[in-house]
């Protein structure tokens, strides 16, 4: 394994921020023990991801593997392989050179939301985020070989969200704090679906001329989307670890 000093030093900051990132997620509680990952892109034909059967609070990035898009560990050690990994994340970078980071989740408001035909419904402000920015999959068991991975990158079309029926989700991002702002309404937005539709009532829906105000507003509010907000999650983490620390 190449020592730290001859990685180039943006490769050190990804895999700082992807490990923050797993860190994040735990600390929300936004993880399902080892069965979902987290990536970033490493360079060209590379993702960093975490080695199978690690819970999100233990990653660091020394733990980190560098992986190819076609699933071969290139740096690190992993106990299990995990083609499920390999072929999800190395498909979509393939297909998509503007995408930075990929977040697999199956939280179960998100999970539940997949379920229904009718997806996200644009109900509250955190579900207006993603008006007409979200793709569907259907499910298909495990993703395990490469033909499976190129339709989710073929399903994932344009967009930087793919629901996966019956399943869970692939958020993307531009930059890792893009797909954490994602992440974070996207869980609220199932919530609160969830929540909604268990009251049985009727439900009220803005117009479409609404839905689409709001989501060009809510995706163009800052310049760096997510950028504010992960800042203040890195402030929370660090001032986590340093209580569990003393």
């Amino acid at each position: 394994m190449s020592s730290s000093h001859n990685i180039p030093s943006g490769h050190l900051t990804a895999k700082t921020q992807l490990a923050q990132a797993y860190q994040i997620i735990a600390m929300l509680n936004l993880d399902d023990h080892t069965y979902t990952h987290l990536s970033h892109r490493a360079c060209e034909q590379t993702f960093f991801l975490q080695p199978f059967g690690l819970k999100f609070s233990e990653i660091t990035a020394e733990k980190l593997l560098t992986v190819s898009f076609d699933g071969k560990i290139l740096e690190g050690t992993e106990a299990i392989y995990n083609p499920t990994g390999y072929q999800t994340h190395g498909a979509i970078y393939q297909a998509r050179p503007d995408i930075q980071a990929i977040f697999h989740l199956h939280t179960p408001n998100i999970v539940a939301v997949s379920a229904l035909e009718c997806g996200l419904l644009p109900i509250s402000q955190w579900a207006l985020h993603f008006y007409d920015q979200i793709h569907y999959h259907d499910y298909d068991a495990l993703v395990t070989s490469a033909s499976q991975g190129e339709q989710l990158a073929q399903d994932l079309g344009d967009k930087f969200i793919l629901l996966m029926r019956n399943h869970g989700v692939l958020i993307t991002g531009r930059t890792i704090q893009e797909a954490m702002f994602y992440t974070h309404h996207l869980e609220l937005a199932c919530k609160t679906q969830c929540l909604a539709l268990s009251m049985q009532q009727p439900l009220i829906t803005p117009s479409q001329h609404t839905c689409e105000k709001s989501v060009n507003t809510l995706l163009n509010f800052e310049k760096d989307l997510g950028k504010r907000d992960w800042q203040a999650w890195v402030r929370q983490l660090e001032k986590q670890t340093n209580k569990s620390s003393i």
